[in-house]
């Protein structure tokens, strides 16, 4: 039993006609957005992402500090607004800290003020960006956007 309604047709459809051609206006409005700003590519965001690979927890809140590469390190995004947080929308990938799995875990959903967490991820941001400027092969200090 055809419950839906839409049976087969008994006129065909009719076709539509073009009565508007491109105009001057619309033809400015295709070249202005062309100029719009360029957003980073998946490609160039990985290559933050790339640089936490390998490296110890610069968190070091729940581990202790070593110097060797814990095998649950994984680039940690910034919860702060001031970083391009926002809603549902990660912050930029040039506000990430390699971090394990535990201190991860305690910078998301740990009972830690706010004010505490924040200071924890500038500390250990302002340790990173150095070591992170020289692996990608920028200038000391300089993190390019």
């Amino acid at each position: 039993m055809k419950r839906s309604g839409f049976g087969p047709r008994k006129k065909p459809m009719s076709r539509g006609s073009w009565k508007t051609s491109p105009t001057a206006s619309t033809l400015k409005q295709r070249s202005t957005m062309k100029r719009r700003v360029k957003k980073p590519t998946a490609a160039e965001g990985s290559n933050y992402l790339a640089a936490c690979r390998g490296e110890p927890c610069y968190l070091n809140v729940k581990c202790p500090w070593t110097d060797w590469a814990d095998p649950t390190v994984v680039d940690c995004h910034s919860n702060q607004a001031k970083h391009g947080k926002a809603g549902a929308r990660k912050a930029d990938h040039e506000f990430t800290v390699p971090g394990c799995a535990a201190c991860h875990y305690w910078l998301d959903f740990g009972p830690a003020p706010w004010a505490e967490k924040c200071a924890v991820f500038d500390a250990a941001l302002a340790r990173w960006q150095p070591r992170r400027a020289r692996k990608m092969g920028n200038a000391e200090g300089e993190c390019s956007q």
